[in-house]
């Protein structure tokens, strides 16, 4: 049986991370993806060489890729694009806004051209408008967006330790194409999706930015817990490592103070009888948790925590990670010949579903195999 993209045709302008990972997921489900690049090649191929001298952000996003190197002023390259998008079903670029209509393959008019083609275009902050020509690499785009207001401890700013912008425009995008082809299904037509970084994480930002507006204040940075939960917070246990506990409502409560704490009076204490008094006295709610917890060893506290139907979480380094019992892991190849392993695609599919996935490309690597495919010169 066939993936349900085996079919599927994208033709993806793409550099960084944003589209590959969006047109990544799209491959994983059986598609053909065409990566055009410049004659310098996608700049993520060198942002590090640490899986065997490949970047680990391109081996992550690339893999099963076709790279073809053209320049778009070319007539002959210019050429072998509208070939290519004559015959593609996704059309992907994130590119700066209007780079490709200045090339002369914006998204309105290849769809005019091709009425069937679903278009998509992943930009910063959106392809108009007073915002549209700031620069916008995903930690400028975390600090614009408020994501690091709300991020860190209470004396000092943290960048999200991975590119979340980037990450959640890629995903975005990709359910955005998704959507279209559903709709090219129903319909027969073509559809233009958009997708901006800072778009994305503004919305995410909704419950801090409703907080603010409506509630009159900020959420505060704390840390290691939740700013409007508790307890919902990270507690060190005598071996000095930390173990997050979540209690998200007044049955796990009693609970927790029952069988956990072995101080069943405290779910009444009116200090603590509601999150929102929790909240109020959450360094006093701590103080009594931490002081349990201190007492006892990581085993001896995540079993209490078991045992009481409790939610917890080790506070993890990466060499734990990569020990994680949960940790499902996919082998791919490098364009070095090398194979190495790496986190596994989170959709899981039904069919066709194997452990190993093939190399990204080399730069250019099908070029001349594409020309002579879809024809030019």
């Amino acid at each position: 049986m066939a993936n349900p993209f085996s079919d599927l045709l994208v033709v993806s302008v793409e550099q960084a991370l944003a589209a590959p990972l969006c047109t990544s997921r799209l491959i994983d489900m059986g598609a053909r993806v065409i990566k055009i690049e410049r004659a310098g090649g996608d700049f993520a191929r060198g942002y590090d060489a640490a899986v065997h001298g490949d970047s680990s952000y391109f081996v992550w996003t690339n893999h099963g890729k076709e790279s073809v190197v053209l320049d778009l002023k070319s007539e002959g390259d210019a050429d072998l694009m509208h070939r290519l998008l004559a015959k593609a079903d996704v059309f992907v670029q994130n590119l700066a806004p209007g780079a490709m209509a200045r090339a002369g393959f914006g998204s309105e008019e290849m769809r005019k051209k091709n009425p069937r083609l679903i278009t998509c275009d992943i930009s910063g902050y959106g392809d108009d408008g007073p915002a549209s020509a700031l620069k916008a690499y995903d930690f400028l785009v975390q600090a614009e967006s408020g994501l690091v207001d709300v991020s860190g401890a209470p004396d000092g700013l943290g960048r999200i330790g991975v590119s979340i912008c980037d990450i959640g425009a890629g995903m975005t995008a990709h359910a955005a194409i998704i959507e279209a082809l559903l709709y090219r299904e129903r319909t027969g037509e073509g559809y233009g999706v958009s997708v901006s970084l800072f778009g994305v994480a503004s919305e995410w930002m909704n419950v801090p930015l409703m907080q603010y507006e409506y509630g009159g204040k900020a959420p505060r940075r704390v840390g290691l817990m939740h700013p409007t939960i508790q307890p919902y917070a990270a507690f060190k246990v005598n071996d000095g490592s930390q173990v997050i506990i979540a209690i998200q409502n007044e049955r796990e409560w009693a609970r927790f103070c029952d069988k956990v704490l072995e101080q069943p009076g405290l779910a009444s204490d009116e200090r603590f009888n509601s999150n929102n008094a929790r909240v109020e006295n959450v360094e006093a709610l701590h103080d009594i948790i931490g002081s349990v917890a201190r007492s006892l060893s990581r085993d001896a506290f995540t079993r209490s925590l078991a045992d009481a139907d409790i939610a917890y979480g080790s506070v993890n380094s990466l060499a734990a990670l990569a020990d994680h019992a949960g940790l499902k892991r996919v082998r791919v190849a490098t364009t070095m010949g090398t194979e190495v392993t790496m986190a596994a695609p989170p959709i899981l599919r039904s069919i066709d579903a194997n452990d190993s996935l093939p190399p990204p490309p080399t730069l250019g690597q099908h070029t001349t195999s594409v020309f002579d495919e879809f024809g030019g010169s």
